[in-house]
């Protein structure tokens, strides 16, 4: 197994704007610590983020949200991505659609995404769909990972074992894991 990190849109209007996702500020510290491990381990850390045009199609149904370059698009400072981690802008719900992010895990050499962020009812759930249409094993860390509600997180979690076959896992499950790499 050779696992990547995703933090999916742990940003300032998910977590603490008007779009806060239930429990954002909570999954945070879980994230820090995934983070810190997959770094000691030398495995990669990747970070998608929103980053929309004013344009964009999704913005015609949330509203103006995570418009690049804007204060709301900035990662939360607790969880800045550092020297070594990648990056890729989105500007769709599921991170795989119309960005790099399979061939920049393909030449990393990536078979295991572990997913981290908000929402885990929107952009959590569409990027587990693309990681598996892609045959990625996928492993949903679920105190790593904040829903619209409390009750669409834990449907979106059920969705994704059932429909996807990902491994829903708790952060020191995961933790476990990476030891024994």
């Amino acid at each position: 197994m050779k696992p990547a990190l995703l933090v999916i849109d742990m940003l300032e209007v998910f977590v603490r704007g008007r779009l806060r996702a239930e429990g954002a500020e909570e999954i945070i510290p879980v994230i820090a610590r995934l983070r810190e491990a997959f770094h000691s381990k030398k495995l990669p850390v990747v970070y998608t983020n929103d980053a929309h045009y004013p344009f964009d199609f999704e913005v015609r149904h949330w509203g103006p949200h995570a418009i690049r370059g804007s204060d709301e698009a900035r990662v939360v400072k607790e969880l800045e991505p550092g020297k070594d981690d990648f990056v890729v802008l989105k500007r769709r719900y599921d991170a795989f659609f119309a960005t790099d992010l399979d061939l920049l895990l393909r030449e990393l050499g990536v078979d295991t995404v572990v997913l981290t962020g908000v929402a885990t009812d929107i952009c959590v759930l569409h990027t587990a769909a693309g990681a598996f249409f892609r045959g990625y094993r996928v492993i949903v860390v679920e105190d790593g990972v904040a829903g619209v509600t409390r009750e669409s997180h834990r449907w979106a979690l059920d969705y994704m074992r059932r429909v996807y076959g990902a491994e829903v896992r708790k952060s020191d499950e995961v933790l476990s894991l990476l030891e024994k790499l």
